[in-house]
């Protein structure tokens, strides 16, 4: 990729993000309420909802949250503007990771304890899914030789065909990154399944849609990863990369509605065992290849 072509990238995911983020999730309360015979909300309720968020007074139990957040979500967008760069997916992850940590000092900071208890079982769901995530990563290196994403992207190869173990459990965490059942244990997007929301609890005005917007981010981040096991130097690789990613959407849609949320202990056990029997014995063959 050139210079210019990797600004470009970026811009548009800074511009874009946010706004495909929010429609993705004004399709999912569609597809949920229908899915539960209900008509749902407007598809762009959820902009609605962010609009209205920001044009009230942020009240923040701690002055502290607001820089913690804002720290996320700076965070968030460069995690994904490296990505769409074409950067290293290595790096990518590991500031991922750092943003989530803010997100729990954001939580923590406010001394409530609906709010510090939605922090420390977002510490352990960011323990049951971190191996997920780091194998993906080392797969990707051994089956294209690099971490760079513009090069995994333009090579000739399906990164699919070579790595099905990886893409399972990469889909398999994104339950829990997209905060869907049965893995939603540090704070729910449904409103009738917490009557305290976990550590957003404290999150208000401005903070909350802060919070919003990064997940948007996040979201469209993750459903780029999914993109790169299928996207090559053939251009009919963008379509086949679309309809994955759609797929894997609904997928996730379709598991959030069919199952009901499981104990933190639970949710570690199985995200580890399911990470350890497929992408823990596809880095072995890949490492026997």
């Amino acid at each position: 990729m050139t210079i210019t072509s990797r600004v470009i990238c970026v811009i548009l995911y800074i511009i874009l993000g946010p706004l495909i983020g929010g429609l993705l999730e004004g399709i999912d309360r569609k597809i949920a309420a229908r899915m539960q015979r209900r008509v749902g909300p407007p598809i762009l309720q959820p902009f609605y909802d962010v609009r209205k968020l920001f044009s009230k007074q942020v009240i923040a139990v701690n002055r502290a949250q607001t820089f913690l957040l804002m720290t996320y979500f700076l965070l968030m967008v460069v995690t994904g503007a490296m990505f769409f760069a074409g950067q290293d997916i290595l790096l990518c992850f590991f500031i991922l990771s750092t943003a989530a940590t803010f997100l729990y000092f954001a939580a923590v900071v406010t001394s409530s304890p609906y709010s510090s208890i939605g922090a420390s079982r977002e510490l352990i769901q960011m323990m049951a899914y971190e191996p997920a995530v780091i194998l993906t990563c080392v797969g990707f290196y051994l089956a294209s030789g690099t971490f760079y994403v513009d090069k995994i992207a333009m090579s000739d190869s399906i990164y699919l065909f070579k790595m099905p173990g990886f893409f399972l459990a990469f889909v398999f965490i994104m339950t829990i990154k997209m905060r869907k059942s049965p893995f939603d244990t540090a704070t729910s997007h449904h409103m009738h399944q917490e009557l305290v929301k976990g550590l957003t609890t404290e999150m208000g005005a401005g903070n909350l849609a802060m919070f919003q917007v990064t997940e948007w981010y996040e979201n469209v981040f993750l459903l780029g990863v999914v993109a790169l096991f299928v996207l090559n130097s053939q251009w009919w690789s963008i379509i086949a990369a679309i309809v994955l990613v759609v797929i894997v959407y609904f997928a996730e849609i379709l598991i959030d509605n069919t199952n009901a949320r499981l104990k933190w202990q639970q949710m570690l056990k199985i995200t580890w065992i399911f990470t350890l029997c497929t992408a823990g014995v596809n880095l072995l063959v890949l490492m026997l290849i």
